[in-house]
């Protein structure tokens, strides 16, 4: 009995030992393999009846570290979204050109002013008006370029962020198929190992997609949960989807099982679909939010100077832009006072209408009757028309005659009497632009009742919130559609509120400690007949604002005839039969060429808040803030890589193997063998002996 003992004792040593040098060699073997996590025998006593008999092999562990894992996982997913973000960012920043360039975007600005002193040295020159034309339009054209570009950019983060999801989908079923072959190994205590490593290598590729959170399961295998505990893997494998419209922030979220039941929204803090949410949502709509209230207020100030000057001869025809308002409401709100001169071809001033808007009265005429352009059609007598349709006023002169506009000290929402209507603007746009209205609460709001405005509130991450549909309510004043949209009962009052500023501008303002985030799903409204939408006229939402930039163009009919640039001043000093408008009258080109050194309200828009400064100026410190910004998200990313090469250095130092270490392993594994095979071999020698006894 005794001998048996020893025998079976000395085998069970053989057989962990062969264990040993089993899993050793196995280590070696995969030394160079990527994504190999080294491993282990546990041994332990075998005892029966309170007797040791020897050694068993209790399992084969991978050597892990869970917290230099985790740790792991987390600085990988916050180095793919940095990395996502600098990349495209770098992409963006090329769109406007080299700095050291003359083909730099904002240069081409330089250009336009510096072209228009040159003409202002020369007005005559047909030569000159057209460079300064076509310095206008190639700006113009290059805003436009860069907007579609970042639209593209959009259209390609959302193909890739959809890409991104279909692997995570594909990650999580694979991880939770391999989560039944680890436990049925564990069940039969082979070895799971291989099963292990591959699920931690998919564990670590889903990392890089999306941060997630690591359950040790006690059967073996994980589970995976998002960042607020919903399970993705485990015991079933959870379908993700990428939820996002053209005018809608994204979220990702968890699909109902069998389609049956309400999508449950998820949040992601990093990994390469948080910094691709980032860019779709924020960063690229900023961008082309912040280049739309560039250009829109350069286009301003370089309209505001050609509505105060006049084409030598003045034009026969002024027709101004879609104010989006009627013609009582476009009026309301005016101060100070402006002129109507109409000229012959020589410049001279053969009628003028001077309308006080403080004192409501027109000269000739009298006090407002509430008819604007009755009123203006009679002070004109004859000698030109006045006609508002579509909300375009326009001016026609008689035969012969020409319309010239002195603008005074008129003044509605920053623009005076002629440059609010858009009457001589060099430079035409196919939406609003500007979002400065004019309007007031007491104001009537021209929109049609019944019309149904949706919008969608979400969280600052995008995760949403609910949809309200807002309908307008019968003719009244800015007021009662505020009210109607402020309501805590049937518009966004239980979250915050919209409100006019001053100069008639909308905007949300919330009122709880997250940030809610306000975008238009759909807008059905009409501002009178065909009229522009509540969106449309205020700006509300990215959609709305962000393609401003590639809605501008020079008008048509400067760009056939240089000559019909304003580049003459207007001069009512002068009494007939002096001209007031004179053949190479150069003071309209130098206001055009002073154009960006006039300060100017900036909406807040991307990076840059509201502010008042030139349009030069506001040019350097944007060009300054998309540098600024790639910088710092290339410096994020160095960070992030940093830390995630340190941590799966860290790691590798547990879960790597060491050469080394493995040729102690195996030589002690293999002294051990030797030792099992001579005690078997001493047990085999005393049996023989005793046999030869009996």
């Amino acid at each position: 009995m005794s001998l048996t003992v020893a025998l079976k004792t000395a085998a069970s040593g053989l057989q962990a030992a062969q264990g040993g040098l089993r899993t050793t060699s196995d280590n070696i073997a995969n030394v160079n393999t990527s994504g190999y996590v080294r491993k282990t025998i546990d041994q332990k006593p075998l005892v029966v009846g309170g007797m040791g008999m020897g050694v068993e092999i209790s399992g084969v562990k991978r050597i892990t570290d869970q917290y230099l894992q985790l740790a792991t996982l987390s600085a990988t997913s916050d180095a793919a979204r940095w990395g996502t973000v600098s990349d495209y960012l770098d992409n963006a920043q090329s769109l406007f050109g080299d700095p050291s360039s003359s083909n730099f975007f904002f240069s081409r600005m330089d250009s336009i002013y510096a072209a228009f002193s040159a003409a202002a040295d020369d007005p005559s020159s047909s030569l000159l008006r057209s460079q300064a034309i076509g310095n206008v339009g190639d700006f113009l054209s290059e805003a436009s370029r860069i907007t579609t570009h970042i639209n593209e950019l959009g259209k390609t983060v959302d193909a890739q962020a959809k890409a991104d999801i279909d692997r995570a989908n594909d990650l999580l079923e694979q991880i939770n198929r391999l989560n039944s072959d680890i436990s049925r190994a564990n069940l039969a205590n082979a070895d799971a190992s291989g099963s292990a490593n591959i699920q931690s290598q998919l564990i670590d590729e889903l990392a890089n997609l999306m941060n997630v959170q690591i359950q040790q399961r006690n059967q073996g295998g994980v589970n995976i949960r998002s960042a607020e505990g919903f399970m993705l893997a485990g015991d079933a494998a959870a379908k993700l989807s990428y939820n996002r419209t053209d005018t809608t922030t994204s979220y990702i979220a968890i699909e109902p099982t069998g389609g049956v039941g309400q999508v449950q929204p998820i949040t992601i803090t990093s990994g390469d679909l948080r910094g691709l949410m980032d860019l779709r949502d924020d960063t690229l709509p900023g961008l082309a939010d912040q280049l739309g209230e560039f250009v829109s207020r350069m286009t301003e100030q370089i309209n505001a100077a050609h509505n105060a000057n006049s084409s030598v001869p003045a034009p026969k025809v002024m027709t101004g832009r879609d104010t989006g308002l009627d013609l009582p409401t476009a009026v309301a709100g005016f101060t100070g006072q402006a002129t109507i001169a109409i000229v012959d071809a020589a410049g001279v001033v053969q009628n003028t209408v001077a309308i006080d808007f403080d004192a409501q009265t027109m000269n000739p005429g009298g006090p407002f009757t509430g008819d604007f352009k009755a009123d203006l059609n009679a002070a004109l007598g004859g000698a030109a028309t006045a006609d508002f349709v579509n909300g375009k006023l326009s001016l026609t002169a008689g035969a012969g005659l020409g319309i010239a506009i002195d603008e005074g000290t008129s003044m509605k929402a920053g623009r005076a009497f002629s440059h609010f209507f858009g009457l001589n603007d060099m430079i035409r746009s196919t939406g609003v632009t500007n979002y400065d209205t004019g309007l007031k609460v007491t104001d009537q709001h021209g929109f049609n009742p019944g019309d149904v405005i949706t919008l969608s509130l979400a969280q600052a991450d995008g995760r949403p919130i609910r949809d309200i549909s807002i309908t307008v309510p019968p003719a009244g004043s800015m007021q009662d559609l505020l009210n109607a949209m402020n309501s805590s009962a049937s518009g966004v009052g239980l979250y915050g509120a919209f409100s006019l500023d001053s100069n008639g501008k909308m905007s949300f303002g919330s009122n709880s400690t997250l940030d809610i985030q306000v975008s238009v799903t759909k807008d059905q409204t009409q501002h009178g007949l065909g009229g522009v939408s509540i969106s449309q006229l205020f700006g509300l939402g990215t959609g709305e604002r962000s393609p401003r930039a590639g809605r501008f163009s020079v008008d048509a009919g400067l760009n056939a005839n240089p000559m019909k640039l304003a580049l003459g001043k207007l001069d009512l000093s002068l009494t007939p039969p002096a001209a007031s408008l004179r053949p190479g009258d150069g003071r309209g080109a130098l206001s055009l060429a002073m154009a960006g050194d006039v300060t100017t309200a900036f909406s807040a828009a991307g990076e840059l808040g509201a502010v008042n400064m030139t349009v030069s100026r506001y040019a350097a410190e944007f060009g300054g803030s998309i540098g600024r910004r790639a910088q710092a998200a290339d410096t994020r990313k160095q960070s992030a890589d940093s830390v995630a090469t340190e941590a799966t250095a860290r790691r590798q130092s547990v879960e790597g193997v060491n050469l080394d270490e493995e040729l102690v392993r195996l030589t002690t594994y293999q002294q051990a063998f030797n030792a099992s095979a001579r005690m078997i071999q001493a047990a085999k020698e005393l049996f023989d002996v005793l046999t030869n006894m009996i």
